[in-house]
């Protein structure tokens, strides 16, 4: 069925949704820090250090959820 909800799959579409924000507030950085608003964009990438470190393991989760699910 394709409206199947499994838990695998939102949380591999939380994932993307997570990258995708990722790259979004790097673009912002990059914008903000032109000008010389360096105390916010340092804010920001310590913000999306955060994020990289829980896409990892977020993405090792899914790994490990999938070959579960599988056998």
């Amino acid at each position: 069925m394709p409206g199947d909800y499994s838990p695998s799959d939102v949380l591999e579409r939380m994932y993307i949704n997570q990258l995708a924000l990722e790259a979004a507030l790097m673009e912002l950085t990059l914008h903000v820090e032109r000008p010389g608003a360096s105390e916010v964009g340092e804010n920001v990438r310590g913000a999306l250090s955060m994020i990289g470190e829980n896409a990892g393991y977020i993405k090792q989760g899914l790994t490990k959820l999938k070959g579960s699910s599988v056998g």
